[in-house]
């Protein structure tokens, strides 16, 4: 990881005399004030040392510390948010937008504001800041490639490559950069122009692990090929950082995956989750699940019928990841009259505002019985804007985000026409392909095995009482059914959508468009059927996966 401090801090930390804090104490001498505006500055520096360490909690005590002196401390308010970003995303939004209140005129407060925003998928504010950041310092490289990474993001990518050429052409050798350019082109389908610059950033020694892992996603592997002899080299490094090791294992698993050396494969995914050092509290999510079970009752609902807005432009594909949720949404997405607007974060930040998530039973009923009539319908209209910004003249839009099969009686309450597409793949392969691949924090539950089947056992539990309580509304698309019979299912998914059939859904991987997810390779192929029955690959080796699972595991 890199250690030097980030641009955002030079004003604060450059040498010579501190600078005279905002609000000093009004009766101190003015020597007193620099005293403070420089211990200010020496415990920012000691809290940004402390995130780079990833003591997080030490470097957010430091921060509260400068502001309880020194209120509004930009900078403090700056560092707060990168330590929220990606923990807790409304918070950072609400650090960074302080901090650029109290700064206007500093690009890197508005590309963090930026960068929150794009956590919780509003790119349009997210966009508008980066296109700021650049107004202030044109040219800047971290802004070129945060807007190119949101038009990506955003299902523009065409617009994300002059950004990142732009970029390349002022500093070559920049990993955001470089990294960027690849996936842009990725994006749109121009794999060996990305697996160029990839092959090119590792000759140059510029984000190798991450380099390593975005190039061997790009193809199918039958031979071995160079890089995996220098994959397994990189690992042999003992001063590797954990997120390196991580991204190393995965490639180096992905690769031998394709040449079907699985036991030595699995090796690599099970070291990958070991340096990945995320925890998962399996007995306390599924005492949520219980609370959700207890709170969304037929009569409870029944008493809210009315509620939200009719509008059937909504579509929700939920289910496990790599249940089908992308190849769904690409075959829909192929109809005229269907935009697929990738995994949004909206509906869970309105269940985050209400308390609806990860509390207890009573709680939950509290944060339902705050839901009026009235508010359901703002929060609905709110939500149907959002959609209608990326695609005004759509009749149905999708919002893949697989996770919102926890959010199915909000989804209920707020939208009782919408679709709700729930994909469903045999329990041991979907665990399986989730094992293999580096999801984020939020999916801690992906960590080991046992854990990965248990939780596993508490989402399918969840989705047999949606279907009680929603009875005929959610549609079951089962994966294995769609690669079996790719037209008869995709002819059913359109119908359930309400819509005329169109051919154009039989060639979804001609379609025009980025693919953002890890299933971009994939989604580019017409359909195959070799992920079935993949595990029997790792049988011996996923034994823990396979109890934890019981009677869901078809073995």
């Amino acid at each position: 990881m890199n250690n030097r401090l980030p641009p955002a801090w030079s004003k604060h930390l450059k040498s010579g005399p501190a600078p005279k804090p905002k609000f000093p104490q009004p009766n101190l001498p003015k020597a007193n004030s620099l005293s403070h505006a420089q211990a200010d500055a020496a415990l920012l520096e000691q809290a940004y040392q402390f995130q780079q360490a990833k003591r997080l909690n030490e470097a957010q005590d430091l921060c509260l510390r400068v502001l309880a002196r020194t209120p509004n401390h930009p900078l403090a308010l700056y560092i707060l948010g990168t330590i929220c970003l990606g923990y807790e995303d409304e918070a950072a939004l609400r650090y960074f937008a302080r901090a650029v209140g109290e700064e206007p005129k500093n690009p890197y407060y508005h590309l963090g504001l930026a960068s929150a925003y794009v956590k919780v998928s509003e790119y349009s504010p997210a966009i508008k800041h980066m296109q700021y950041a650049l107004e202030l310092q044109p040219g800047l490289i971290e802004a070129l490639c945060a807007l190119g990474d949101a038009y990506i993001e955003f299902d523009k990518p065409e617009l994300a490559l002059p950004l990142f050429e732009k970029a390349l052409k002022t500093n070559r050798d920049h990993p955001k950069v470089r990294i960027g350019l690849a996936r842009a082109l990725t994006s749109v389908g121009r794999m060996d122009e990305a697996a160029g610059y990839l092959h090119e950033a590792i000759q140059r020694r510029i984000a190798v692990p991450t380099a390593y892992n975005d190039l061997v996603q790009t193809q199918k592997f039958t031979d071995e090929p160079k890089e995996l002899k220098s994959i397994l080299h990189e690992l042999g490094n003992s001063k590797l950082d954990p997120d390196d090791a991580e991204e190393l294992h995965l490639a180096a698993g992905k690769v031998l995956n394709d040449l079907k050396r699985y036991k030595e494969a699995f090796d690599h995914f099970n070291r990958a989750k070991q340096a990945s050092g995320h925890n998962f509290n399996i007995d306390l999510y599924r005492r949520w699940v219980d609370a959700i079970i207890e709170t969304f009752t037929p009569e409870m609902l029944a008493a809210r019928t009315g509620y939200g807005n009719p509008s059937e432009v909504p579509v929700f594909v939920v289910g496990m990841p790599r249940s089908g949720t992308t190849l769904t949404e690409q075959i829909c997405a192929s109809h005229p009259y269907v935009y697929g607007a990738g995994e949004l974060m909206k509906l869970r930040r309105v269940a985050n505002a209400i308390g609806l998530r990860k509390s207890s039973a009573e709680n939950l009923n509290q944060a339902i019985a705050s839901i009026t009539k009235g508010l359901s319908g703002t929060l609905a209209e709110e939500h149907l804007t959002y959609l209608s910004e990326r695609a005004p003249a759509a009749s149905r839009i999708m919002d893949k985000m697989p996770h919102n099969f926890e959010l199915i009686g909000l989804i209920g309450l707020l939208f009782p026409n919408a679709r709700i597409i729930h994909c469903r793949r045999d329990a041991i392969d979907n665990c399986v392909s989730c094992f293999v691949l580096r999801f984020g924090e939020g999916h801690a539950y992906n960590t080991d095995l046992r854990t990965l089947g248990l939780y596993y056992r508490e989402y399918d539990r969840l989705m047999q009482h949606w279907h009680e309580v929603f009875p005929g509304l959610i549609f079951e698309n089962r994966y294995e059914t769609l690669v079996e019979d790719q037209e008869a299912q995709s002819r059913r998914l359109i119908d359930y959508l309400g819509l005329p059939w169109d051919d154009a859904c039989l060639r979804f991987f001609d379609r025009d468009g980025s693919v953002n997810t890890l299933s971009r390779w994939q989604v580019r192929q017409p359909i195959y059927k070799s992920s079935v029955k993949r595990w029997k690959n790792y049988e011996t080796e996923i034994q823990p996966l396979i109890e934890a699972l019981g009677d869901l595991a078809d073995t």
